[in-house]
């Protein structure tokens, strides 16, 4: 089912060039600095359920492309907000069987085809026929000492595993890892959208928890940037090395604290209009901004998705359930605040990501082949393929270079995908430096450290790690 030569390059010389990178990064550890699985698997370190809780449930890039054909969440047993997931999962594993078809060509078809194969050594390509039997093989191996998520963790070479938490988060399941006595790092990450982001869901409240939790009067804005400073350093006492911001743009301000106070007030009034809310969330950023100057946390930004674009499967699903949805953004002068006063500054790392492709050559590699503090994230999301890699590392590196980049973050949930993600990665970039060894555009021995860099290091510097 799998080739060792798959995604290198066609040309024999790069591919030559690129096979012998990949002999030298392709058992190198695997560092994860963004990611959403669950802590409380290595927390309990209890068997996986199920090969439909593991593979599907978890995992919106699989059940958003069912959905896209028709397939019903319902029948997937995709949790619902009332606490419904009624469905049998050896029939969600035949529906999933049944439309494996639907992944060819996409990378969860890569994914899936490679812990399929490594893990449970099931060859044959999945479909109808052989459901049942790769539904019993899988079952039977989760019951196995060695497929808990901690054995799975030391087995897939991880170093470092990044969670995505709120800040409300009491990190208890972080707390019990570190007391267990493992050895595994599983570190958390603050994101504070749910107590940024007006639109949140209960986010009036959340301000409201976040006081009680720090005991900061958080009716001022001096105090509700004391209560999230607390909770910084609470996450960095958890072992935390970055923040991370979902906007939905790259707006930042600047504004003086006065007119800072007048708009958390109308904010905290709730009659705030969506402009003021906007704004708002532009300030946080720079203040954010300068926290992690403050503080050391490396900061992330992920603008430009749509979330929850289908209101329906939000209403009855929830938040994180693959329809969000790409939209233009724009950086150069969004930042401009921000970069202005905080640019400039060494004790800032401030990673940015896209979703929009058309910014890598116009903006995100000038302004990051520029400003110290800027670093650009690798492909995110739906450009997380081989073909959005290559494209980053085409259209980025002729002005950022490889060095104002941070190697590559898988960003999932789907705990068995993160050693294939992570494959792929280190395939694309050895075909794309074996392209370049072979067009005499770098040397073969400046191609090895450049390899190790993007796999390893550059991670480790960017992340703190």
């Amino acid at each position: 089912m799998l080739d060792s030569m798959r995604l290198f390059p066609s040309d024999p010389e790069a591919r030559a060039v690129a096979a012998r990178l990949y002999e030298a990064v392709r058992d190198l550890p695997i560092l994860s600095p963004h990611g959403h699985t669950d802590p409380v698997w290595f927390a309990k370190d209890e068997a996986f359920p199920n090969p439909a809780a593991l593979f599907i449930q978890p995992d919106h890039y699989i059940f958003r492309m069912l959905y896209s054909q028709g397939v019903s969440l319902e029948s997937l047993g995709i949790p619902q907000v009332d606490g419904g997931q009624q469905a049998d999962p050896r029939e969600v594993w035949r529906i999933f069987a049944k439309h494996y078809f639907l992944f060819r060509g996409t990378p969860t078809r890569l994914w899936l085809d490679y812990s399929l194969s490594t893990l449970f050594g099931l060859k044959e390509r999945l479909g109808p026929e052989n459901a049942d039997a790769y539904y019993e093989t899988i079952s039977k191996a989760l019951q196995a000492p060695e497929f808990r998520p901690r054995a799975l963790f030391e087995k897939f070479r991880i170093e470092v595993l990044a969670t995505t938490d709120s800040p409300l988060d009491t990190l208890e399941h972080h707390e019990a890892i570190r007391e267990s006595g493992w050895k595994g790092r599983v570190i958390p990450t603050f994101r504070p959208d749910g107590v940024v982001d007006a639109e949140y869901l209960g986010f009036l409240e959340n301000i409201e928890k976040l006081g009680a939790i720090t005991g900061e009067s958080v009716g001022t804005f001096k105090g509700y940037l004391n209560a999230l400073r607390k909770r910084r350093e609470f996450f960095k006492e958890m072992g935390a090395t970055a923040t991370d911001h979902g906007h939905l743009t790259a707006m930042t301000a600047d504004l003086d604290p006065s007119t800072s106070e007048s708009l958390y007030q109308r904010i905290l009034s709730g009659r705030s209009v969506p402009e003021e809310q906007q704004i708002f969330q532009a300030q946080m950023l720079t203040e954010m901004a300068g926290m992690s100057v403050e503080d050391g946390l490396t900061m992330q930004l992920h603008p430009g998705s749509i979330r929850n674009h289908n209101r329906q499967v939000y209403e009855k699903f929830g938040r994180d359930k693959g329809a969000d949805i790409p939209s233009p953004t724009e950086y150069v002068r969004n930042l401009r605040p921000l970069l202005s006063r905080y640019g400039n500054d060494p004790r800032l790392t401030f990673i940015l990501f896209t979703l929009d492709e058309s910014t890598y050559s116009r903006e995100l590699a000038p302004l990051a082949g520029h400003y110290p503090a800027l670093k650009l994230g690798p492909p995110w999301w739906f450009h997380d393929s081989p073909e959005g890699m290559m494209r980053f590392r085409e259209l980025a590196t002729e002005t950022a270079g490889f060095y104002n980049t941070v190697g590559f973050n898988d960003d999932t949930r789907a705990f068995l995908s993160i050693p294939s993600r992570h494959d792929v990665a280190r395939r694309i970039d050895c075909g794309f430096l074996g392209r370049l060894v072979a067009e005499h555009r770098l040397d073969e021995d400046e191609a090895f450290e450049v390899v190790h860099d993007l796999t390893v290091n550059l991670v480790k510097k960017a992340y703190k790690l």
